[in-house]
């Protein structure tokens, strides 16, 4: 595969992540949307760094860090999700905005 393809794969990910997180009212799915746009980023970024600097370790350690932090912080964002619906049933965004009244 070429670099291109791996960049086109990237904006294909990025843009339906944005498209999911613009039109979805439910938190779980605008999380789903965030996190296919962080998948975009990171095989973006992945693939430039293995075609410009195939033979350096850094990039493979960079977005193995950034795979890590993405999903501690779905993780964290579920965890929160499930307690908001638990405390007071809200799964969507326009219910979550008003509990700061």
């Amino acid at each position: 595969m070429s670099l291109e393809l791996f960049l086109l794969l990237a904006a294909a990910l990025f843009s339906i992540g944005l498209f999911g997180a613009l039109t979805q009212q439910s938190i779980v799915m605008l999380m789903m949307g965030l996190e296919l746009m962080l998948g975009g980023i990171i095989v973006g970024a992945a693939a430039v760094w293995y075609y410009i600097a195939p033979a350096a370790a850094d990039g493979q350690v960079l977005v193995v860090l950034a795979v890590t932090v993405m999903a501690v912080e779905m993780a964290i964002g579920f965890a929160v999700v499930t307690a908001l619906f638990r405390s007071r049933e809200v799964d969507m965004t326009d219910m979550a905005a008003e509990l700061k009244e």
